[in-house]
């Protein structure tokens, strides 16, 4: 049966959906294509429609994935004031809803293991992003902090990223616990304060 070019697009989606779900959960090296397309309910020989290797596939999940993020900053800081909106969304990536999410987890810190074993063009796109996202974050930065000179503004979103990413990974490594809540707070507690952003209801923080 043939099948028209929509119906082809959303299955490739079904199956880049279920990728990403699995690399959250167990990261690139257990991604495996037969599981991939079970979970998908589509049959193993199916999957060379859509992706010509597994290769093909981590590219179009790390892509994907690695898009959203961009997204997903946009979407929790539009409209808000620089400082407002920096402050908003640290309080977002360092909760305990963040480092506890299936779906929706930041792909920097899950990602980072695996990088080391992945070939560059891999390691490129996963760098890429990071210094996206710190890019992101630099005009908050300069607005919150407007003594700050553009060098320094480089420097303190990159900081920003390795810290936030660095401590949600430490957290999610140790698991829910009272010591991983306490790291989270501890981080977003510092970055707010050196950043000069509202301190916002941090106690109340999921």
């Amino acid at each position: 049966m043939r099948y028209d070019a929509e119906h082809k697009a959303k299955t490739r989606q079904k199956v880049l959906t279920v990728a990403k779900q699995a690399i959250r959960q167990n990261g690139l090296a257990n991604l495996g294509v037969a599981a991939v397309m079970k979970d998908a309910g589509l049959t193993h020989g199916g999957f060379y429609a859509h992706f010509a290797s597994r290769d093909a596939l981590i590219d179009a999940a790390l892509e994907d994935m690695l898009e959203g993020a961009k997204a997903r900053f946009l979407r929790i800081t539009d409209g808000l004031p620089p400082a407002q909106a920096l402050a908003t969304y640290l309080d977002m990536y360092l909760s305990r809803d963040h480092r506890d999410s299936g779906t929706f987890l930041c792909p920097l810190p899950i990602l980072s293991a695996d990088m080391t074993r992945l070939e560059p063009r891999m390691r490129a796109v996963y760098a890429v992003t990071a210094g996206r996202l710190a890019a992101l974050m630099r005009p908050m930065i300069e607005a919150a902090n407007p003594d700050l000179d553009a060098e320094n503004a480089v420097l303190v979103s990159r900081s920003v990223v390795s810290e936030a990413v660095g401590a949600l990974s430490l957290a999610r490594a140790i698991g829910p616990s009272e010591q991983s809540d306490a790291i989270l707070l501890a981080s977003r507690t510092a970055l707010k304060r050196r950043l000069g952003l509202p301190a916002g209801p941090v106690g109340a923080l999921q």
